[in-house]
């Protein structure tokens, strides 16, 4: 399978079903909030290993309990299937450590 760039209406139809996910500036973006940096930094943790074995890595942000999350396929330039794979990935992270 080729890797491409999602066309906008994707885009925008991924943002409109997965809760907190925004298109800025040609990324998808998302901020989570912990309960403290040691929840914060178990997230980052748990979501590095599945980028780097998915050799898919995101730009990310991190002040105390706040993780700020920019998701982009340098190699397409856009947003592709890696994109929506990895932002589902952390929603599901993040679902396991509070429930």
């Amino acid at each position: 399978m080729t890797l491409k760039a999602a066309t906008t209406d994707k885009v925008l139809e991924f943002v409109k079903n997965n809760n907190g996910w925004e298109l800025v500036d040609g990324k998808l973006q998302k901020e989570f909030l912990f309960s403290d940096f040691k929840q914060a930094f178990a997230f980052m943790t748990s979501v590095a290993k599945y980028a780097d074995e998915n050799n898919h890595h995101p730009e990310w942000f991190n002040v105390y309990r706040r993780v700020k999350v920019d998701l982009t396929t340098h190699a397409v330039s856009g947003i592709s299937e890696r994109d929506f794979s990895l932002a589902k990935k952390m929603d599901s992270v993040v679902g396991k450590m509070i429930s």
